[in-house]
């Protein structure tokens, strides 16, 4: 017993330090100009700290489509103690994600508790290692957007750890702490909508209950976390209320076959983690092998887990557990404009580390030298992954950092062309925004927030006239907005094309009767067109 409480508190001591090494650099990082905001620092009811005003609305209002009050209360917190200094963010997420990496461990070392306890504890080290430091998980610890990632994976860890609990002994009492701690993951992160099918899993194994109890009974008693999960479903659809839309921009065929290829593209980066953006755009047209060739894969390796899953049951539960809590972003029910992404492997590859760690302990048992060169090769594999990991990290300092990188390791990226165009903006470094969203606009001419953003700093730079043909490029894109209307007739207006511009007013105005700019505008270009009394006519009557 003495040597297993040593093993642990090693463990645990080499999992806060490698995540600290890994991840401390961050305190130094500035916020980045995408989400955080939104989420934070232009954001009133959450900058100004904890009120009870501002907690009201993290439940009653939905937050950039998303209904994830905890999570937000929590971005109160860190303005109520750092104010708007980005570091002390940083290090609430830092802190939050060691967090969940020890209890991973604390809790997956209990749950697989077995006769052989050291080699258990340290298989549950090296997965809780794994998900400490493995480089696709960067994106969700350094970016202070992603606080919903690594709040959410504490609450998980919470809630598995208290189902271990529950199912030593059923009790009403466990199973309310359990669900309470479900809850609270929900209200930081809808993505745990799938965990009562995850909590099956583990009755598979490793708590083995369905050795002891009906499946029918393991069911019935998720129905009230179930029940949970399609509240938060509600909600998150109801946060996403343009969610048609967006369905609509690709069709499903599209996204059903990226959804496969995204789940081998996990698991490839997770081999090989190298090129890892913040954004990877998609492809209008996937070719026919690509998907074919993934649910190929993603078939056969699931047939094999299950011809398998007796001798090493293991397997079902880890490859199962990526597959389920994968579902809620693969695509199938929004897609934006992004292939795949880092952080949505943040907690479903805890599956695979789980397969393949346990898997490797079960092959090595059976070799003398077994042990001695898997322990070499996992401690090589943590100081790799580690190096990759802190490298990554360092790509998150500032918002031009991390898009040159992006645009560096993609191709096509027109979404990443233009949030650096966005952050040269916002530094005033006018040219290098025009570039930027020019080289975007080659990519995707039908952008009509970029086109509109282009012709604006063509503006403030004195080219009018190349103004109004960007402006024109927007209202040709968006020819019923009001919006798109107003802009062209203020460059029209700019250059002097009074009786265009007069026009274009006055369409706005058509479109959208209460519009007080254009309205005023209108009136003015009106007298500056020498129709007074038109001008006073439009004056009396509004």
């Amino acid at each position: 017993m003495r040597a297993d409480f040593i093993s642990k508190l090693a463990i645990c001591a080499g999992l806060i330090a490698i995540t600290w090494t890994v991840f401390g650099q961050t305190l130094g990082y500035d916020f980045v100009n995408y989400d955080d905001g939104k989420y934070v620092y232009e954001n009133a009811d959450v900058s100004r700290g904890v009120t009870i005003s501002g907690v009201k609305w993290a439940f009653t209002h939905f937050d950039k489509d998303n209904w994830h009050p905890l999570t937000s209360i929590s971005h109160m917190i860190d303005c109520q103690l750092f104010g708007l200094r980005p570091g002390g963010h940083h290090f609430t997420n830092v802190l939050l994600h060691t967090t969940a990496a020890v209890l991973l461990f604390l809790i997956l070392a209990e749950l697989t508790e077995s006769p052989s306890r050291t080699g258990t504890i340290w298989a549950s080290g090296f997965v809780a290692a794994l998900f400490a430091i493995h480089p696709l998980h960067v994106e969700s610890v350094a970016w202070i957007a992603e606080r919903k990632d690594v709040l959410s994976a504490v609450f998980f860890m919470l809630t598995l750890g208290a189902y271990g609990w529950y199912a030593q002994r059923p009790t009403a009492r466990r199973y309310l702490m359990m669900s309470i701690l479900f809850a609270c993951g929900l209200m930081s992160k809808a993505m745990l909508v799938t965990v009562p099918l995850v909590l099956l899993l583990l009755d598979y194994w490793p708590l083995n209950r369905f050795e002891k109890t009906s499946a029918t009974k393991l069911l019935l008693e998720k129905i009230p976390l179930l029940a949970l999960s399609a509240g938060s479903s509600l909600a998150t659809l109801l946060a996403q209320q343009n969610w048609e839309i967006r369905l609509e921009e690709l069709p499903l065929t599209w996204r059903s076959e990226n959804a496969a290829i995204a789940c081998v593209v996990y698991i490839w980066q997770m081999v090989w983690p190298a090129k890892l953006a913040v954004i990877y755009p998609h492809e209008d047209a996937l070719p026919l092998w690509q998907p074919a060739g993934a649910v190929a894969l993603l078939i056969a390796i699931t047939a094999g887990v299950f011809v398998l899953r007796k001798k090493s049951p293991y397997l079902v539960t880890g490859w199962c557990w990526y597959l389920i809590m994968l579902v809620p972003v693969l695509g199938f029910i929004k897609v934006g404009g992004l292939a795949h992404a880092d952080r949505y492997t943040y907690l479903p590859e805890v599956g695979l580390y789980i397969a393949i760690t346990f898997g490797v302990v079960e092959l090595v048992g059976r070799w003398r030298a077994g042990r001695q060169s898997a322990i070499v090769v996992a401690a090589a594999l943590v100081v790799v992954l580690s190096s990759r990991a802190w490298s990554q990290a360092r790509y998150w300092q500032d918002g031009e950092t991390l898009w040159r990188h992006a645009i560096a390791v993609t191709t096509d990226n027109d979404l990443a062309h233009f949030a650096l165009a966005d952050f040269l903006t916002k530094h005033q470094r006018i040219g290098e925004a025009i570039a930027e969203y020019q080289a975007g606009l080659r990519i995707d001419p039908n952008n009509v927030d970029a086109e509109t953003s282009m012709a604006n700093l063509l503006l403030q730079a004195e080219r009018g006239d190349e103004a109004v043909v960007h402006y024109q490029n927007a209202l040709r894109i968006e020819p019923n907005s009001a919006l798109a209307h107003y802009n062209f007739a203020v460059g029209l207006h700019r250059i002097g094309r009074l009786r265009e511009a007069i026009a274009h007013y006055k369409e706005a105005l058509r479109i959208q009767p209460d519009y007080p700019d254009a309205d005023y505008f209108l009136r003015q270009a009106l007298f500056e067109n020498g129709q007074t009394d038109e001008a006073d006519s439009h004056l009396e009557k509004r």
